[in-house]
């Protein structure tokens, strides 16, 4: 048995401690790091009260209810970047970044650290998968609240449908890899295939400035 508040401590002090001593980009980004750690740490905690108190499954749990909780808890920290501290572009990209790298590897790490017998394929699937599929739905989210927050009187409105999307696609991977067979290793693979297209839209608009 492993408590997630013990392992959390022991990634989240060192990395306070750094960003004490850096500034910039650098302390930005460990920062929200943390924040998409404790993100998951409290979907965690309302993930389990949902499941206790809906008698469903844990893997209706996860299809039906852990995709809006993660998703709401992971914006919160940008939507407080964006509307606070910072609204330039690159500011929001790497803050998103930052957000899903931490939630993805602290839920990485309270997995395999929960498993009792590790192979490989399940090591490259926590990775390559699931640690992909939470940055990419962060990424996503802020690609599209970039392109509303242009538009002030749809911001809101904007910011609800990249929620919609990141929700939805996070809600279909789930689904996909419930089932066994062709529909897991679709979902399986679905994360890395929404990486490369964001990855080549942000390229696109790096070369057209």
């Amino acid at each position: 048995m492993i408590y997630a508040e013990y392992i959390l401590i022991c990634i989240a002090v060192p990395l306070a401690m750094t960003a004490l001593f850096i500034k910039g980009s650098a302390r930005r980004f460990i920062l929200a790091f943390l924040a998409g750690m404790a993100a998951c740490l409290l979907s965690s905690y309302l993930g389990g009260f949902a499941e206790y108190v809906s008698q469903m499954s844990r893997e209706d749990v996860s299809i039906f209810i852990s995709p809006v909780t993660e998703e709401i808890l992971k914006l919160l920290p940008l939507l407080f970047y964006l509307y606070i501290v910072d609204v330039k572009s690159d500011g929001i990209l790497l803050v998103s970044g930052g957000i899903g790298a931490g939630f993805a590897t602290f839920e990485n790490c309270c997995y395999i650290l929960a498993s009792d017998s590790l192979s490989l394929y399940y090591v490259l699937i926590r990775g390559m998968a699931v640690g992909v599929m939470h940055l990419v739905t962060m990424i996503l989210l802020a690609m599209v609240v970039l392109l509303f927050r242009r538009h002030r009187i749809f911001s809101y409105v904007g910011i609800l449908g990249a929620l919609s999307m990141s929700v939805t696609v996070h809600a279909l991977y789930n689904l996909l890899v419930s089932r066994p067979g062709k529909p897991s290793y679709i979902g399986f693979s679905l994360p890395l295939l929404l990486a490369v297209i964001l990855y080549r839209q942000y390229q696109i608009k790096i070369n057209s400035k």
